[in-house]
Protein backbone atom coordinates (compact mmCIF):
# COMPACT_ATOMS: atom_id res chain seq x y z
CA UNK A 1 0.00 0.00 0.00
CA UNK A 2 1.36 3.41 -0.98
CA UNK A 3 2.31 5.84 1.77
CA UNK A 4 -0.18 8.69 2.15
CA UNK A 5 1.36 12.06 1.29
CA UNK A 6 0.17 14.22 4.14
CA UNK A 7 1.20 15.70 7.47
CA UNK A 8 0.16 13.57 10.46
CA UNK A 9 -0.68 14.92 13.96
CA UNK A 10 1.67 13.58 16.63
CA UNK A 11 2.60 14.64 20.17
CA UNK A 12 5.94 13.74 21.74
CA UNK A 13 6.20 13.82 25.54
CA UNK A 14 7.32 17.15 27.05
CA UNK A 15 9.27 16.54 30.24
CA UNK A 16 9.36 20.21 31.23
CA UNK A 17 8.76 23.65 29.77
CA UNK A 18 10.34 26.99 30.66
CA UNK A 19 9.20 30.45 29.57
CA UNK A 20 12.13 32.40 28.15
CA UNK A 21 9.99 35.41 27.26
CA UNK A 22 6.32 36.18 27.82
CA UNK A 23 4.55 39.54 27.94
CA UNK A 24 1.31 41.25 26.86
CA UNK A 25 2.40 40.80 23.22
CA UNK A 26 0.73 37.94 21.29
CA UNK A 27 4.08 36.13 21.11
CA UNK A 28 6.07 34.08 23.61
CA UNK A 29 9.30 32.12 23.61
CA UNK A 30 9.61 28.90 25.57
CA UNK A 31 12.05 26.01 25.90
CA UNK A 32 10.54 22.51 25.93
CA UNK A 33 12.48 19.47 27.08
CA UNK A 34 11.23 16.70 24.79
CA UNK A 35 11.54 12.93 24.67
CA UNK A 36 11.06 10.60 21.74
CA UNK A 37 8.06 8.31 22.30
CA UNK A 38 8.86 4.80 23.53
CA UNK A 39 12.50 5.73 24.19
CA UNK A 40 12.65 5.99 28.03
CA UNK A 41 16.41 5.44 28.23
CA UNK A 42 17.29 8.11 25.65
CA UNK A 43 18.46 11.54 26.80
CA UNK A 44 15.75 14.22 26.43
CA UNK A 45 16.56 17.24 24.27
CA UNK A 46 15.58 20.92 24.30
CA UNK A 47 13.61 22.64 21.56
CA UNK A 48 12.90 26.36 21.60
CA UNK A 49 9.37 27.26 20.48
CA UNK A 50 8.19 30.69 19.35
CA UNK A 51 4.48 30.80 20.16
CA UNK A 52 2.57 32.72 17.49
CA UNK A 53 -1.19 33.34 17.11
CA UNK A 54 -1.11 32.74 13.36
CA UNK A 55 -1.73 35.16 10.52
CA UNK A 56 -3.54 35.83 7.26
CA UNK A 57 -2.32 37.01 3.86
CA UNK A 58 -4.51 38.43 1.09
CA UNK A 59 -3.77 38.25 -2.63
CA UNK A 60 -6.17 40.98 -3.80
CA UNK A 61 -6.56 41.00 -7.61
CA UNK A 62 -8.62 43.54 -9.55
CA UNK A 63 -10.44 43.15 -12.87
CA UNK A 64 -7.29 44.14 -14.77
CA UNK A 65 -5.28 41.30 -13.16
CA UNK A 66 -3.34 43.74 -10.99
CA UNK A 67 -2.36 42.80 -7.43
CA UNK A 68 -2.67 45.24 -4.53
CA UNK A 69 0.77 45.38 -2.88
CA UNK A 70 2.49 47.20 -0.02
CA UNK A 71 6.02 48.40 0.58
CA UNK A 72 6.92 48.09 4.23
CA UNK A 73 10.15 48.28 6.22
CA UNK A 74 11.03 45.05 8.02
CA UNK A 75 13.62 45.58 10.71
CA UNK A 76 14.96 41.99 11.07
CA UNK A 77 15.61 41.81 7.31
CA UNK A 78 16.83 45.44 7.11
CA UNK A 79 14.79 45.79 3.93
CA UNK A 80 11.71 47.55 2.60
CA UNK A 81 9.81 44.52 1.38
CA UNK A 82 7.19 44.22 -1.34
CA UNK A 83 4.33 42.51 0.48
CA UNK A 84 0.63 41.71 0.40
CA UNK A 85 -1.98 42.84 2.94
CA UNK A 86 -1.49 40.66 5.99
CA UNK A 87 -1.92 40.56 9.72
CA UNK A 88 -2.05 38.55 12.92
CA UNK A 89 -4.89 36.44 14.22
CA UNK A 90 -4.74 38.46 17.41
CA UNK A 91 -8.46 39.19 17.90
CA UNK A 92 -9.94 36.53 20.18
CA UNK A 93 -12.44 34.32 18.40
CA UNK A 94 -11.88 35.90 14.99
CA UNK A 95 -11.90 33.44 12.09
CA UNK A 96 -9.13 33.68 9.45
CA UNK A 97 -11.51 34.89 6.71
CA UNK A 98 -12.80 37.71 8.95
CA UNK A 99 -9.21 38.67 9.83
CA UNK A 100 -8.33 38.74 6.12
CA UNK A 101 -11.28 41.05 5.43
CA UNK A 102 -10.17 43.31 8.29
CA UNK A 103 -6.57 43.49 7.07
CA UNK A 104 -7.60 44.28 3.48
CA UNK A 105 -9.80 47.08 4.78
CA UNK A 106 -7.23 48.51 7.19
CA UNK A 107 -4.18 48.29 4.94
CA UNK A 108 -5.82 48.87 1.56
CA UNK A 109 -9.13 50.59 2.10
CA UNK A 110 -10.63 47.77 0.05
CA UNK A 111 -13.50 45.31 0.29
CA UNK A 112 -13.91 42.17 -1.82
CA UNK A 113 -17.09 40.39 -2.94
CA UNK A 114 -15.32 37.10 -3.67
CA UNK A 115 -13.01 35.21 -1.30
CA UNK A 116 -11.20 31.97 -2.13
CA UNK A 117 -9.06 30.15 0.46
CA UNK A 118 -5.74 29.34 -1.23
CA UNK A 119 -3.75 27.32 1.31
CA UNK A 120 -2.69 27.25 4.96
CA UNK A 121 0.99 26.72 5.76
CA UNK A 122 3.32 26.65 8.76
CA UNK A 123 6.02 29.29 8.30
CA UNK A 124 8.88 27.44 9.98
CA UNK A 125 7.63 24.46 12.01
CA UNK A 126 11.05 23.71 13.46
CA UNK A 127 10.92 26.90 15.54
CA UNK A 128 7.43 28.50 15.55
CA UNK A 129 3.75 27.61 15.84
CA UNK A 130 2.88 30.29 13.26
CA UNK A 131 0.42 29.09 10.63
CA UNK A 132 -0.57 31.49 7.85
CA UNK A 133 -3.90 31.29 6.04
CA UNK A 134 -3.81 32.57 2.47
CA UNK A 135 -6.77 34.02 0.58
CA UNK A 136 -7.49 35.28 -2.93
CA UNK A 137 -9.79 38.32 -2.95
CA UNK A 138 -11.62 39.54 -6.06
CA UNK A 139 -14.48 41.90 -6.82
CA UNK A 140 -12.62 44.75 -5.16
CA UNK A 141 -14.01 48.17 -4.33
CA UNK A 142 -12.59 51.11 -2.43
CA UNK A 143 -14.19 51.87 0.95
CA UNK A 144 -13.51 54.06 3.97
CA UNK A 145 -11.08 52.55 6.48
CA UNK A 146 -13.14 53.78 9.42
CA UNK A 147 -11.18 54.73 12.54
CA UNK A 148 -8.07 52.67 11.69
CA UNK A 149 -4.87 54.71 12.19
CA UNK A 150 -1.56 53.22 10.95
CA UNK A 151 1.32 53.19 13.46
CA UNK A 152 5.03 52.30 13.51
CA UNK A 153 6.08 50.55 10.25
CA UNK A 154 2.53 50.77 8.90
CA UNK A 155 2.61 54.56 9.21
CA UNK A 156 5.49 54.55 6.72
CA UNK A 157 3.89 51.97 4.42
CA UNK A 158 3.16 52.78 0.78
CA UNK A 159 0.83 50.96 -1.61
CA UNK A 160 0.92 50.11 -5.30
CA UNK A 161 -0.85 48.01 -7.93
CA UNK A 162 1.37 45.50 -9.73
CA UNK A 163 0.30 43.50 -12.82
CA UNK A 164 0.08 39.85 -11.77
CA UNK A 165 2.41 38.67 -14.55
CA UNK A 166 5.05 41.17 -13.41
CA UNK A 167 4.72 40.11 -9.77
CA UNK A 168 5.00 36.45 -10.75
CA UNK A 169 8.18 37.18 -12.72
CA UNK A 170 9.65 39.11 -9.76
CA UNK A 171 8.92 36.15 -7.47
CA UNK A 172 10.55 33.67 -9.83
CA UNK A 173 13.71 35.68 -10.50
CA UNK A 174 14.36 36.62 -6.86
CA UNK A 175 13.50 40.32 -6.88
CA UNK A 176 10.70 39.63 -4.39
CA UNK A 177 11.75 37.47 -1.43
CA UNK A 178 8.91 37.70 1.08
CA UNK A 179 7.83 34.06 1.51
CA UNK A 180 4.10 34.80 1.95
CA UNK A 181 4.08 36.70 -1.35
CA UNK A 182 5.71 33.77 -3.12
CA UNK A 183 3.33 31.25 -1.59
CA UNK A 184 0.22 33.27 -2.45
CA UNK A 185 1.31 34.17 -5.99
CA UNK A 186 2.53 30.69 -6.93
CA UNK A 187 -0.40 28.85 -5.33
CA UNK A 188 -2.94 31.02 -7.14
CA UNK A 189 -1.08 30.47 -10.41
CA UNK A 190 -0.83 26.70 -9.95
CA UNK A 191 -4.54 26.47 -9.18
CA UNK A 192 -5.38 28.49 -12.31
CA UNK A 193 -7.09 31.25 -10.31
CA UNK A 194 -4.99 34.16 -11.59
CA UNK A 195 -3.28 34.80 -14.90
CA UNK A 196 -4.06 33.23 -18.24
CA UNK A 197 -5.62 30.12 -16.67
CA UNK A 198 -8.25 32.23 -14.91
CA UNK A 199 -9.50 33.82 -18.15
Amino acid sequence: MAEQVEDVPEHWPVQSSEDLYRSRLPFALRADVVRRPDQPDEEPFTRVVLEHPGAVVVLAVDDEERVFCLRQYRHPARMRMLELPAGLLDVEGEEPRAAAERELLEEGGLEASEWVPLVSAYSSPGITTEQIHYFLARGLREVDRGDFTPAHEEADMTTLWVPYAELLAACLDGRVRDAPVLIAVLTARQRGLVGNEAS
